[in-house]
């Protein structure tokens, strides 16, 4: 289900890999806006959520490579461990794609509530990485930015829809 409609009534063609790749680096870039004090803990992991987004809508050309590179990116632009969001985000993409078609079938809302485990698996695999190598919890705070990004999916799939609606409906006229 989508907020626009039916895709299937509008989408016939699958997105271009540019715009893909466009909405990949714009997420990526704002999340690299700084956040201090209690926006930290609301700071969304936006490159994880349309990662998620595009390995639900389409697994063939975005999956586990592209969760693993944005982890990295992630990673460095942190200064966290190296490699630890990238096996979060290759995680959260996996239980994605494991259970895209069952997503597929429920109304945003609750694809949301999917969204939310999959970014709180990624969240606590990345919290106890950090407890056992740095012996620092980041508190249950830390946790709410989960919540958030849920909150968020159907904006997200809003705005990775409607311009594909657009270009088809312009290519139809």
């Amino acid at each position: 289900m989508s907020l626009i409609g039916d895709p299937k009534d509008v989408l016939h063609e699958p997105p271009s890999g540019r715009f893909i790749f466009i909405s990949l680096v714009v997420a990526f870039l704002l999340y690299l806006l700084p956040a201090s004090g209690p926006l930290v803990f609301l700071r969304i992991e936006l490159p994880l959520l349309v990662t998620l987004y595009w390995s639900i809508h389409q697994p063939n050309r975005v999956g586990f490579a592209v969760a693993f590179f944005l982890g990295l990116l992630v990673d460095v632009s942190d200064g966290n461990i190296l490699g630890q969001r990238a096996i979060a985000y290759t995680l959260a993409v996996y239980l994605a794609v494991v259970l895209r078609l069952r997503i597929l079938k429920f109304k945003l809302w609750q694809q949301a509530l999917h969204v939310l485990a999959f970014m709180l698996v990624s969240q606590i695999l990345v919290a106890v990485t950090h407890l056992f190598l740095q012996s620092t919890f980041p508190g249950w705070g830390y946790f709410v930015a989960s919540f958030t990004g849920a909150l968020l999916w159907p904006v997200i799939t809003f705005s990775l829809e409607y311009p594909q609606v657009l270009a088809a409906r312009s290519r139809n006229d």
